[in-house]
């Protein structure tokens, strides 16, 4: 053989090589990811309700891997951390999400974690008041300040598209990143499903017919079965769909939105690999209302189990599960309900003293009359005005610390300062959970923890905190490449974006502080 053939033949034995090697490559890929976010759902309501579970949680508990000890750690544990930790693995500490809102030093105003006053609504009415750092206004990812695995993705395959699709604006926008296609929320006036110009300038035919067909007016008068005291219509004065979305058929509208994006956007069916992110929020809404132990939870967690069925069988009849990946996480937990603590004789209460008022009044004995604490800033953190000729932070810290600890009924285990952690604390649990929510442009001046099981308020429950009952959630896993089976080993929501971004062979999010979680993934 020649040396002109030889060579030849080489070189055409490397390139069906090279040939077979990237189309094994692309046929490891999924080509969906449905990444499934349950606002609001602790890992024991997968264990306390398992017997009733035969749709889609049966489903990933039963094919796909099971990850028991999942814990967040970071405080505060709320809606707007959790969802920008699932996509991007990073701490606030790095992402800057440090809260669902906070108070904004350069804009001199409370902010959320997502409102955007340079774009405009698509879908929705705008607000004739301004900027109020409401869910209603116009909102976008800028303030999220790391990428995610939709970012990631785009940057392997510019023909892959990123759907986000949430009750909640930040649910849908965080999740699915600065290079989405679209994100859609609910908006509680009209009740259609709106986006922003960060996105879009006029919302896709199929999103436009979906809300032609006027779900939400059905909904809104429907009865919750064995749960008639529930009444969905809205108080006088507010928004006509107000109520909705702490109904089961706020997450019906999501998961019948949810497939109308696959169907609309030909999602996982256009030969590139693409996401969507889903934030199933109703769980949140019912279990503020009545505690994590009441019926109405139990009935929610069943309905979800039934829903996520429902989207499995379509996403199967649409593009074939065996060619999707599931990942399914919750944003927190939540508290049990005092009055629950009570009757079981256990520690717990609502906390009569608004920690901002003592804090205020201390400051006000101390150095004179006027604002000393912006109001409303933070969910467990104080916010203090400086004043160019008044008393130094160190002071400031000081009285404030003084005035939380003097106050018994305050029921404070903790308290943080603004130079302590800037220095940087070291210890225990709590103490890493403080650094890790920390961000020094955003985040406030006073850091308080209160004692387990006490909480602000008069009523229903709540989370913020960095104890078991608000960090303990479910991660499942299941699809192509991932080994099904229980593992108990201790492990981070920050685990799951580069665990996604291995599987899919793509950058890990610059962000991220997860580990992969190599133990369930299959040989490739």
């Amino acid at each position: 053989m020649s040396a002109k053939r030889v060579l030849f033949v080489a070189v055409s034995l490397l390139l069906t090589s090279a040939g077979q090697i990237l189309s094994a490559e692309s046929a490891r890929r999924p080509k969906l990811v449905v990444a499934i976010m349950v606002d609001q759902f602790r890992y024991d309501y997968l264990t306390r309700f398992r017997s009733e579970y035969h749709g889609g949680l049966d489903r990933l508990m039963t094919h796909g891997a099971d990850f028991t000890n999942a814990f967040y750690e970071q405080v505060p544990t709320v809606t707007a951390v959790g969802h920008s930790i699932f996509m991007s693995g990073a701490m606030p500490a790095v992402s800057g999400i440090v809260g669902n809102s906070w108070y904004d030093r350069d804009e001199g105003k409370v902010v959320t974690s997502v409102c955007d006053w340079n774009v405009k609504l698509v879908g929705a009415p705008q607000s004739a008041e301004g900027p109020r750092c409401t869910d209603s206004d116009p909102a976008s990812p800028r303030r999220l300040l790391v990428s995610t695995i939709g970012d990631e993705l785009r940057d392997v395959s510019e023909h892959s598209k990123v759907i986000g699709i949430s009750i909640k604006p930040r649910g849908a926008i965080l999740p699915s990143g600065h290079r989405a296609a679209g994100a859609f929320w609910f908006d509680d006036e009209t009740g259609n499903f709106s986006s922003s110009t960060f996105y879009m300038d006029t919302l896709p035919a199929w999103a436009a017919t979906f809300n032609e067909r006027k779900l939400p007016d059905e909904y809104v008068s429907k009865k919750w079965e064995g749960f008639q005291q529930h009444d969905f219509h809205a108080s006088p004065g507010q928004p006509k769909y107000s109520r909705l979305p702490a109904s089961p058929w706020g997450n019906e509208l999501i998961e019948a939105f949810s497939e109308d994006a696959i169907r609309g956007e030909k999602l996982g069916q256009r030969g590139a690999t693409d996401l969507l992110t889903i934030s199933f929020s109703s769980n949140d809404y019912v279990g503020h209302a009545v505690g994590p132990d009441a019926p109405e939870v139990r009935d929610m967690s069943v309905r979800t189990d039934q829903l996520l069925d429902k989207l499995f069988q379509f996403i199967d009849s649409e593009i074939g599960l065996k060619d999707t990946l599931i990942v399914l996480s919750a944003d927190h937990g939540v508290a049990p309900l005092p009055a629950v603590d009570e009757a079981d004789k256990m520690p717990g209460g609502y906390i009569a003293v608004d920690p901002e008022d003592a804090v205020e009044t201390a400051l006000r004995s101390r150095f004179g009359t006027g604002e000393w604490v912006i109001a409303g800033a933070g969910e467990t953190t104080l916010y203090l005005t400086r004043k160019k000729k008044g008393p130094s932070d160190a002071e400031l810290y000081s009285v404030a610390r003084e005035a939380l600890f003097s106050t018994p009924l305050l029921h404070v285990a903790r308290v943080y300062t603004r130079d302590e952690l800037d220095k940087g604390v070291t210890g225990d649990f709590i103490a890493r959970a403080l650094m890790n929510g920390y961000y020094p442009r955003r985040s406030g001046d006073v850091f308080l923890i209160f004692e387990p099981n006490f909480m602000p308020g008069s009523g229903g429950t709540t989370h913020f905190s960095p104890y078991n009952y608000d960090t303990h959630v479910p991660i499942l896993f299941m699809g192509p490449g991932i080994k099904p089976g229980r593992y108990d080993e201790r492990i981070t929501p920050n685990d799951i974006a580069p665990t996604l971004a291995t599987i899919l062979s793509i950058q890990t999010p610059n962000g991220s502080s997860g580990r992969v979680l190599t133990e369930m993934l299959s040989e490739r």
